[in-house]
């Protein structure tokens, strides 16, 4: 649960040395580690592996932007972290330009195949198939964005060649790096990936049995992948035979899917206003839909305001209850509303409203949970024309996600989260990288019960709900000064963990790798998670005689995060997994 630590004042951190990532040291999977935070005086990267906030950083010091180390960080995840993102799927972006004073959101999120239908998942006895069958699948494939995503970026405020950002990831492909602890672990328990000869070669030994953690490997097919891309833009991959690859490959599957060559042609990155809200004096801003995190975050924080979190201790059950109780409130609106507000009428405006706000913020009673909430009634749009329902159920991915933060020397920031969905995604594994699963994001059943369509049904060209939610939030005294970078990984949880993150730092006084390290949790309309192990388990007995329906369990989220203090910025990195924070 969120805030079960006691807040430490924040002060500008003493300059801190961080380990320096080498290959005979890698972290064990699921497993705490004691992190310390960074500071510097020039520029920051943080991210999910050592290795890609190296390759970071070293753009970085280049003399690249902020831009151009997303792309570095992005393709060494690619190759480091298999299991979570990559050029096989899909990403939410956020760049704030400190020069022109503007933030931009880029959607690379996944579309559906012109082919697809509402009804692409169901048997023929109308109902859809088990959702791991459903995920490992042909059909789950989604035209994938995130290379057309940092393309777009890159051309309006890259610095460097294109060609020089996949330098980092081609070296380590071509001459190796070691196998993390959390891949082995997710590879482990895949029959696929020990069945298919290029993964069986690459992440397990002739016996069958995984390579040890440590092991260094290389992966050609992705190096000569990164360098036809390096060389002829993302063009490479959209047009030609990488694509033609991917198609056959996705065709050819026991499950077949529909995408065409033509889908992959026809791919548009689309670049939007982001979603901001106000918070204290600090301006928040996120994704707009199909992301439903942003919103969510926007209305916890609405939700929580008149509470003024600020004078509560950071242990308080108080804290612990309220905030629990607003996640239920926003997941109530995401399940009914969410979804791409290019093919549905979601009321964002009345979601975010201030009196909509005071109104859900006057359902919280600080004497007793209210259990399962209902979603509102938001001020709809003004072209509305059909009724929505509920947004599809809650399958939101687990592992293959991952979230990086970045600042420059000049100011400009990048928050990022990526995904291929599942872990490993479909599993379907073409030219060195794997394809995402996304489609499985839509509603498998496109009607409820009573036979009206829901919002995140699925369509051709659509792109699916996600709760990705990268974040930047920006001083209350200087609009345009960049006070906080963050994001995470973990589907659904991705809401919470982020809301209490922000929380930390703006209201509980915490430096960044404090307040990343503070206990997962919350309610996404359900049991009030607790994240076992923590100092939050305490807080059990309190909350259940005030009516919760507790859950334990391991929330695992990937926080990755940046805050302005004088002098220079932190970073913090999230304890639960193997990422590192770096700066000059």
């Amino acid at each position: 649960m969120a805030f079960a630590m006691v807040a430490t004042a924040q002060s500008p951190a003493p300059p801190v040395t961080p380990i320096a990532p080498t290959r005979d040291m890698p972290e064990p999977a699921g497993k705490t580690q004691q992190r310390q935070v960074v500071f510097s005086n020039r520029d920051m990267v943080a991210t999910a592996h050592p290795l890609a906030t190296q390759a970071g950083v070293e753009i970085l010091r280049k003399g690249g932007s902020a831009i151009d180390a997303a792309v570095a960080v992005q393709m060494v995840l690619n190759l480091v972290e298999p299991q979570s993102s990559g050029i096989g799927g899909g990403a939410f972006m956020l760049h704030f330009d400190a020069t022109r004073k503007t933030t931009l959101a880029y959607d690379g999120r996944e579309a559906a195949p012109a082919a697809a239908t509402p009804t692409m998942f169901l048997g023929a006895d109308g109902k859809p198939p088990r959702f791991i069958d459903a995920v490992r699948s042909g059909l789950s494939f989604g035209v994938p964005g995130t290379l057309r995503a940092l393309e777009a970026a890159h051309a309006a405020s890259g610095k460097l060649p294109w060609a020089t950002l996949f330098e980092p990831a081609i070296k380590l492909a071509e001459g190796g790096y070691p196998l993390s602890a959390r891949t082995v672990q997710q590879a482990s328990g895949s029959p696929l990936l020990r069945e298919t000869p290029a993964t069986r070669a690459w992440l397990f030994q002739a016996d069958g049995k995984s390579k040890p953690v440590g092991t260094i490997v290389t992966n050609q097919a992705l190096a000569d992948t990164f360098r036809r891309i390096a060389r002829d833009g993302a063009d490479a991959f959209y047009q030609g035979e990488i694509a033609r690859d991917i198609v056959a490959a996705v065709r050819a599957h026991a499950r077949p899917g529909v995408v065409t060559e033509q889908d992959f042609a026809q791919y548009r990155v689309r670049i939007r206003e982001p979603l901001c809200g106000r918070y204290h004096d600090y301006r928040v801003c996120s994704m707009p839909m199909p992301s439903s995190g942003g919103v969510a975050i926007l209305q916890i924080l609405g939700m929580l305001e008149p509470f003024k979190l600020g004078g509560f201790k950071a242990d308080s059950v108080e804290v612990a209850h309220l905030f629990a109780e607003a996640g239920r409130l926003a997941f109530a609106d995401r399940e009914r509303f969410a979804a791409d507000d290019w093919f549905a009428d979601v009321p964002v405006k009345g979601l975010l409203a201030q009196d909509y706000l005071q109104q859900r913020s006057a359902l919280i009673r600080r004497d007793r949970s209210m259990g399962r909430a209902e979603p509102g009634k938001p001020a709809p749009n003004p072209t509305a024309a059909a009724k929505l329902t509920l947004a599809g159920d809650d399958r939101d991915s687990l592992q293959g996600t991952s979230h990086f933060s970045i600042v420059d020397a000049q100011g400009n920031a990048v928050s990022m989260t990526s995904s291929v969905d599942a872990s490993f995604g479909s599993q379907i594994f073409v030219r060195g990288f794997f394809l995402n699963n996304h489609m499985t994001d839509f509603a498998l059943t496109p009607t409820d019960a009573s036979g009206t369509p829901v919002a995140n049904a699925l369509f051709p060209g659509k792109r699916p709900r996600s709760t990705m939610a990268p974040v930047i939030i920006f001083d209350g005294a200087k609009q345009d000064q960049v006070k906080m970078v963050v994001g995470s990984a973990l589907g659904s949880t991705i809401v919470n963990s982020v809301t209490k993150t922000i929380l930390g730092v703006l209201d509980g006084n915490l430096d960044i790798q404090a307040a990343v390290a503070l206990p997962n949790g919350g309610s996404r309309n359900g049991p009030t998670d607790i994240e076992r192990n923590t100092p939050a388990e305490k807080l059990v007995p309190a909350l259940k005689a005030l009516g919760h329906e507790t859950r334990l369990g391991d929330i695992p989220s990937g926080l990755h995060g940046i805050v302005r203090v004088r002098g220079g910025w932190q970073g913090g990195v999230d304890p639960r997994r193997e990422g590192a924070a770096l700066g000059r």
